[in-house]
């Protein structure tokens, strides 16, 4: 079964559909659990530019249950988290240790492994279509785990986790007492607040315009928190940090205001990271030259490296140094996945996760 988007912003249908077998350097995964990311969403209320028929979903875990031609280091049984980051190994950007810059084109980002009753073929988004009961992916995509590692907790490692706490361990390199602020407190955002708590920051300062969010990010490890909705928050964090504002902003949240609040809130030479995914045409302005040598920049996945740091967050959580089960508001199966993308869309849930077992 797979949950398929044949029109944005209509209800997903849930049907049988035909799944071709694995190709060369790619494996099947029988899905355990799913979670529900914003950019799901956004793909599904047409917002980024995807091609309809398709099959969303992309932050998985699940069982290896075929390999193709070429696998080698999985077998059928492996557990493993499946992600949407794709590498070659070999082009320019992954010989210098920056997968996540991949210039590779793969098969699976021009060929479809899923067909309708009728023959037609379905989209994969990102490569994984894992709302779903199976899916196919590249080999660069999973990672092997513990057999103790819950598998609806291993999933939020493909896509939330790792953004939000990659961008400031790995893009950033966050240093240990730098005034860290993070403005959007969902899921990615918590995970930057992780990020940051891990650490060492301090002040470590959590802006959202909900009350409950900015409760989680306490949680999280936030020191302090900003209502944007009843205080201009670049005056609040610049009273926090000495009046001259951040050593580091990440903006969680796709929202191009948010984008220019968080480059008035960094000190200068201070770093803004844009972690959020605006959605296609939404612009931001900023002075042709920065002459307080401001730093403004981005980050894909969490800047990963799957195969080394989704171990080392395994680690962490298992040591109790990550948050996990926390994130999890709900749990669905797939026929109930369009209750549980509408509780998301109505801010009552950090990751709704669909489950297969």
């Amino acid at each position: 079964k797979a949950a398929v988007c044949y029109e944005f912003g209509k209800p997903l249908s849930v049907e049988e559909v035909d799944l071709d077998p694995p190709q060369k350097n790619e494996v099947k995964v029988r899905i355990a659990a799913t979670a529900i990311c914003h950019s799901d969403i956004h793909v599904l209320r047409g917002e980024l530019g995807f091609k309809l028929p398709l099959v969303a979903g992309h932050e998985s875990a699940g069982y290896i249950e075929e390999i193709g031609e070429g696998v080698t280091g999985f077998k059928p049984g492996d557990r493993v988290v499946v992600s949407m980051l794709k590498s070659c190994g070999r082009c320019f950007y992954c010989a210098q240790g920056r997968p996540s810059l991949c210039e590779a084109v793969f098969p699976l980002t021009v060929e479809s492994r899923l067909h309708n009753k009728k023959g037609q073929a379905l989209n994969h988004m990102v490569a994984v279509a894992s709302f779903a009961e199976y899916a196919i992916v590249d080999i660069s995509q999973v990672v092997v785990i513990p057999d103790d590692m819950p598998l609806d907790c291993a999933s939020l490692l493909a896509c939330g986790v790792i953004t939000g706490f990659g961008a400031v361990v790995n893009r950033a390199r966050v240093e240990a007492m730098s005034s860290v602020v993070v403005i959007g407190t969902g899921g990615v955002g918590l995970n930057s607040v992780q990020g940051a708590a891990v650490s060492g920051a301090c002040p470590l300062i959590a802006v959202d315009v909900n009350d409950k969010k900015l409760e989680a990010a306490r949680l999280f490890g936030a020191t302090h928190t900003v209502n944007a909705k009843q205080v201009d928050p670049v005056k609040a964090v610049r009273e926090m940090t000495g009046g001259r504002g951040a050593d580091y902003v990440f903006v969680t949240v796709g929202n191009a205001s948010a984008i220019r609040q968080g480059y008035e809130m960094i000190r200068a030479a201070g770093m803004e990271v844009v972690v959020g995914l605006p959605v296609n045409g939404e612009t931001v302005t900023f002075p042709p030259f920065f002459p307080d040598e401001k730093i403004v920049t981005s980050c894909n996945l969490g800047s990963m490296r799957l195969s080394i740091d989704i171990p080392r967050l395994v680690s962490l959580y298992k040591s109790g140094k990550l948050k996990l089960d926390e994130l999890i508001t709900a749990r669905y199966p797939l026929e109930k996945i369009n209750e549980a993308i509408e509780s998301v869309e109505r801010g009552e849930a950090l990751r709704n996760v669909i489950v297969f077992e």
